[in-house]
């Protein structure tokens, strides 16, 4: 039984918890023992990313501090992921704590097909489902290939997604654009990040998505709430409660 510690971001403790549960309820379905350190702060991903290092730096090494015990560290962020993975390395240079949680912090849907090796996430899901391919998880994590780059095709998300009887992945035009939402990006450059999101939902639309899933519920965020604003009937849903959802309705055999 992988022992795991989970790593929750900040903005998905204090406004989206259900995430949190459904990402809880997923690895436990699959065996794993999970703990969750009350005492885990930010990741500090907002300060870097502003070019705030020295204030980054202390949250680098709290984190580090709390998650060094576990056997796995597991999030539901590509992007707070990508920072303890990619970032955290310009912060700790050199450190043996660091080196060694580093390898051992993943994403959910890559600690799911990487670490446990399932395939495919059993049960229902009977909807038309857009998937985003968020940038972190994309182009620093490797979840998926990129449209540009000429390899072979895979998307660990999908991949998971494709398993649920009833759901149908619909096509994208732009499978991997920006959503625009950036964190401090959509503050600074408001009108950029808002039709940078427009444009990802009407993708969506007319690929006739039912629910728009992702691996970050930042982005989702961000197009969540231009789609209220919009009045679009689109759903938006994490990835992890879609495998909640689909792991409660379990497959009929008559």
């Amino acid at each position: 039984m992988p022992q795991l510690g989970l790593f929750i971001p900040c903005y998905v403790d204090q406004l989206y918890p259900q995430v949190a549960m459904a990402t809880l309820q997923v690895l436990e379905h699959y065996g794993c023992d999970v703990e969750f350190p009350a005492a885990q702060t930010c990741c500090g991903q907002p300060m870097a990313n502003t070019g705030c290092v020295d204030d980054a730096r202390p949250l680098a090494q709290k984190f580090v501090s709390i998650f060094q015990k576990y056997e796995y560290v597991v999030c539901p962020s590509g992007s707070c992921t990508a920072m303890v993975r990619q970032h955290y390395e310009e912060l700790l240079h050199d450190d043996p704590a660091y080196l060694s949680v580093r390898p051992r912090t993943f994403e959910l849907c890559e600690f799911l097909t990487d670490v446990l090796k399932i395939k495919t996430i059993e049960g229902r899901f009977p909807h038309r489902v857009g998937l985003h391919n968020s940038c972190h998880g994309l182009r620093e994590l490797r979840l998926g290939s990129s449209s540009e780059m000429m390899v072979d095709r895979f998307n660990k998300a999908g991949q998971l997604l494709g398993g649920l009887a009833g759901i149908e992945l619909v096509p994208l035009k732009r499978v991997d654009e920006c959503c625009g939402f950036g964190g401090t990006f959509a503050v600074a450059e408001e009108a950029v990040s808002c039709m940078m999101g427009l444009d990802r939902i009407h993708d969506h639309e007319q690929a006739g998505a039912e629910v728009l899933t992702a691996g970050d519920m930042s982005c989702l965020m961000h197009l969540s709430g231009l789609i209220h604003r919009q009045k679009s009937q689109l759903r938006v849903m994490h990835i992890a409660e879609i495998f909640a959802e689909g792991l409660g309705s379990p497959v009929s055999t008559s």
